[in-house]
């Protein structure tokens, strides 16, 4: 369990993973890997199927015009100095000095995951509610960074399972859909990005990633942990 940008440090040394290169600014966290991973997500920029190198939570500013978050996000990495071809961009409105991390070594490989969140739009799926056509930044982002080889219908199981997992923190904080009242599943604009290495040091390829997996297992527990340190101290100082 750890909030390291809490105490005011600007960066995070994994335990298990010192390769990765965790930093934060005031307005951004950054995971640089130093090689190119496989990625899949939902995030505005360079999301879906893919490639990067480096992956950015940024907190927009008040000012954020969210029309074109693609072209806003390739703004600001140029602004931080960053390559924005081998960048994935998430985006938020949480704090991300509350931002969580916990990580493990596994079966065949190591995993990091980093969550940042707030529930001022907590909302449940399935619900009838107001909808909008245009994006707004995210408030549950979760990067999840696995050290291993896995297909890429294991990495979409993934998503699923760190989605479940995010709903279940949800539930057991008892957090609630404003609308209705009802037990939220998440929030209305959440992300979640799953980053392989895809490195033949791990042997063993993963095909499945649900919660009967060895992987999928503890990408569940690891995010279920992360979202809920973030989630139950987001009123804290």
């Amino acid at each position: 369990m750890t909030q390291p940008f809490r105490g005011g440090a600007d960066s995070y040394s994994s335990l298990l993973w010192p390769e990765l290169r965790i930093g934060f600014r005031q307005d951004h966290l950054s995971v640089e890997c130093g090689r190119v991973y496989q990625t899949l997500s939902n995030a505005p920029y360079r999301g879906g199927p893919g490639s990067g190198e480096r992956f950015v939570n940024w907190k927009v500013p008040l000012s954020y015009d969210c029309t074109d978050p693609s072209a806003m996000m390739r703004e600001a990495l140029l602004g931080w100095g960053y390559d924005p071809e081998s960048a994935v961009g998430l985006q938020t409105a949480a704090h991300l000095t509350h931002a969580s991390f916990f990580e493990e070594a596994g079966d065949e490989c190591r995993l990091l995951v980093c969550a940042s969140a707030g529930t001022g739009n907590a909302a449940r799926a399935g619900m009838a509610r107001e909808t909008f056509s245009a994006y707004e930044p995210g408030t549950v982002n979760l990067i999840v960074m696995v050290d291993g080889q896995m297909t890429e219908s294991a990495m979409v199981n993934a998503v699923i399972s760190a989605t479940e997992a995010k709903s279940a923190a949800f539930a057991d904080l008892d957090i609630r859909d404003h609308s209705h009242g009802c037990p939220a599943t998440g929030t209305s604009t959440d992300a979640v990005l799953v980053a392989v290495s895809q490195s033949d040091r791990c042997r063993h390829v993963h095909r499945y990633a649900g919660a009967a997996t060895t992987i999928g297992n503890a990408i569940g527990r690891l995010v279920y942990a992360a979202v809920h340190e973030a989630v139950r101290t987001q009123g804290e100082p």
